[in-house]
């Protein structure tokens, strides 16, 4: 290959990988601070969220997170299939963009290539959460059991919106699998 062609790859990979890595929260939305990592370790069931390709036809699913011996966050999700009536699972990885304090991630599940995850509002018992991707069109509502009380679904509904989300997008998971 020659030395101009490597170059423009190079240049064309790197600009790539900028624009891959970069845009980690929606400009205006802010991610929780402070936040308590160790607090949010755990398994999470998925109470309701804003379909995309990785997560159709699930159900029951579910996230767990926990530490990994680099320090980084191994994050496991899980659901039931309901075309292929079978389990799937899938295991990444998660860093902080800035300071462990601030609920603002990146996780991988595709080798280098990281998405935004921001925790957007989490009770003081870490109990129920808002979670919304680096833009518009990825969020959640977590809770650490199968259900999560009407006030709490509205509230974080509502701020949602007030955010700029489309919450009327969501659809409500079923939890009816062991």
């Amino acid at each position: 290959m020659k030395p101009l062609h490597a170059t423009i790859l190079l240049i064309g990979f790197l600009f790539f990988l900028g624009l891959t890595s970069c845009g980690t929260i929606p400009k205006g939305v802010s991610a929780v601070e402070p936040f308590d990592k160790d607090k949010y370790l755990g398994k999470w069931y998925e109470i309701a969220r804003i379909d995309f390709s990785f997560e159709r036809n699930l159900n029951n699913t579910t996230a767990e997170y926990s530490i990994r011996p680099d320090g980084k966050i191994k994050v496991v999700n899980r659901g039931y299939n309901t075309k292929k009536e079978k389990w799937e699972e899938a295991v990444g990885k998660a860093r902080f963009v800035g300071n462990e304090r601030v609920g603002q991630l990146q996780v991988s599940f595709f080798g280098p290539f990281y998405a935004g995850y921001n925790v957007l509002a989490i009770d003081e018992n870490y109990q129920y959460a808002l979670v919304g991707g680096d833009d518009f069109k990825y969020l959640w509502l977590l809770s650490r059991q199968k259900t999560m009380p009407e006030a709490v679904k509205n509230e974080y509904v509502e701020k949602a919106k007030t955010l700029g989300y489309h919450a009327e997008d969501l659809i409500w998971v079923e939890h009816d699998k062991q």
